[in-house]
């Protein structure tokens, strides 16, 4: 990866934004969003300001953003550090329609990973239908 607002996401350089990958498989017309954000192997990732990707995710996927992340936090799981894949808890094989990821400013009050850095929260949609969650230091993956 370049310097793309994916990889600033990722480092912890873009925490007001949030990060949407959809997968090829899921989006029926990929080639309209090619234009708003960057190509992956088997999809697309969108870097955006958080009002405007919580509405993204939305429309792409027809659920409320923090609805979805309040159903993925209740199972960890793995998911790519590039945003564009996951192992699912709940089904081998199966593969990530899409992800939502923040990023939350390093905090030393909260502890724990919150002290070491800013935090990425990526939520994803694996096909077999589970939701799940990962969170890691920015840059660290």
């Amino acid at each position: 990866m370049s310097d793309s607002p994916r990889t600033e996401f990722l480092a912890g350089e873009r925490t007001d934004d949030v990060a949407l990958y959809l997968a090829d498989s899921y989006v029926d017309d990929i080639g309209r969003l090619e234009k708003y954000g960057e190509r992956a192997d088997d999809g697309i990732v969108i870097v955006v300001d958080g009002d405007s990707g919580r509405n993204a995710f939305t429309v792409g996927t027809g659920s409320d953003a923090m609805a979805f992340a309040q159903e993925a936090m209740k199972i960890e799981g793995t998911i790519g550090a590039d945003l564009t894949s996951g192992e699912c808890p709940e089904c081998e094989g199966g593969t990530v329609d899409y992800v939502f990821a923040f990023a939350e400013e390093q905090n030393e009050e909260v502890g724990g990973l919150y002290e070491e850095g800013d935090v990425i929260h990526a939520y994803a949609r694996c096909t077999c239908g589970a939701a799940y969650s990962q969170k890691w230091v920015a840059g660290e993956r």
